[in-house]
């Protein structure tokens, strides 16, 4: 089967002033982001600390709750940009898996496996043993080099402040040995998207414990990681079309985005070698990925390289991105009606986050 072909009137684009309506055929491509929420298996790895999610553990995580999860978690995937693309998304990027079993698990799901994923994962130091990896069609995607680059930050030694046992994320994810808060890695894949090379990075920058402005420095210096990853792809390439995508655990508006990345709300702000965040005017707008004490905020996003907003489309480039918050994923009763379905110990939900999409397009010959 080819990739959804559609037609449009180029009027609908923002970057036309004054165009005569006119038919043309595009194929697409949905590219999407996904925090899968503590997608742990029941077994007890003695290496990480993952005892919570067992059978005996605090969260009571029994062989039926897992296969829900899994359930959900696929249900979600396999529907993720269908809205404007009929078409499975080609590449997913998702956080928060313990390991590439559950991954193995998880696309063998009667909504996914005709769909024959292929998956890219490393191992990386957090240490609950939750890591980032890419999902990929193989039909669409062919990725030819991929590599896991480590965060090296530490915890400043001036810093007398006690890490708490009240706060389970200061205890789980910044274990401190000679000083490093360990992380998750950020995985770097190239490829081919059909017949063009593209890159991808997938996120999950460290978290907001002890608090947003304490914790800022770790996901600057997150920030200017990937800042160097697109650079050093971009010497050796200066039209690369690159996708940095995750869970950021900063808003758009924040200094590891606009600053240390550099990401742009506006296309007419990107020049040669920029990056642009079609998230941020979302976050102006209202919109969110996930909610904290009734405040709504754009943690999940997906950025791209210049190449990919440039007015010639018969290469591969950006149409338009969104937010994935269909009504089934979405509480409604309770305390936190409105929010993000997410587990509990009495129902197993979808995530404490909604997907993330954009679609890629590109003219028919």
């Amino acid at each position: 089967m080819r990739p959804f072909i559609f037609q449009f009137l180029l009027i609908f684009f923002s970057f036309v002033n004054d165009v005569q309506a006119q038919s043309q055929k595009f194929t697409i491509h949905t590219i999407a982001f996904y925090n899968l929420e503590n997608l742990f298996d029941t077994i007890n790895d003695p290496a990480t600390r993952d005892d919570e999610w067992t059978p005996n553990g605090a969260q009571n995580w029994t062989n039926e709750k897992y296969q829900k999860k899994l359930s959900n978690l696929s249900k979600v995937l396999s529907e993720i940009g269908t809205s404007e693309n009929t078409n499975a998304a080609s590449l997913i990027g998702v956080a928060e898996i313990e390991n590439r079993g559950v991954l193995e698990d998880l696309i063998k799901q009667p909504n996914l496996q005709h769909l024959d994923y292929g998956i890219v994962h490393f191992d990386s130091p957090d240490k609950r043993g939750i890591d980032v990896a890419l999902l990929f069609r193989k039909k669409y995607f062919r990725p030819n080099s991929y590599s896991s680059i480590p965060l090296f930050i530490f915890k400043n030694k001036n810093d007398n402040k006690k890490d708490t046992s009240e706060d389970l994320e200061t205890e789980q994810e910044k274990t401190i040995q000679n000083n490093r808060v360990f992380t998750r890695d950020q995985l770097l894949v190239t490829g081919f998207l059909e017949n063009e090379e593209i890159s991808i990075i997938v996120n999950h920058w460290p978290s907001r414990s002890g608090g947003e402005k304490a914790s800022s420095i770790y996901r600057e210096e997150a920030g200017k990681l990937n800042k160097k990853i697109i650079d050093s792809l971009q010497r050796i390439n200066p039209n690369a079309k690159i996708i940095t995508m995750g869970d950021f655990n900063d808003g758009p508006y924040n200094k590891s985005i606009k600053t240390a990345l550099g990401a742009k709300a506006k296309k007419a702000d990107v020049t040669e070698f920029g990056i642009f965040n079609p998230f941020e005017a979302m976050f102006y707008k209202g919109m969110g990925t996930l909610a904290f004490r009734d405040s709504w905020d754009i943690f999940d996003q997906i950025i791209i390289t210049e190449p990919f907003i440039s007015p010639d489309f018969s290469s591969f480039k950006f149409w338009k991105a969104g937010i994935f918050n269909k009504p089934y994923l979405i509480q409604t009763t309770g305390k936190y009606k409105g929010y993000p379905l997410r587990h509990t110990l009495n129902e197993v939900g979808f995530s404490d986050h909604f997907a993330v999409y954009l679609y890629l397009i590109r003219e028919l010959k």
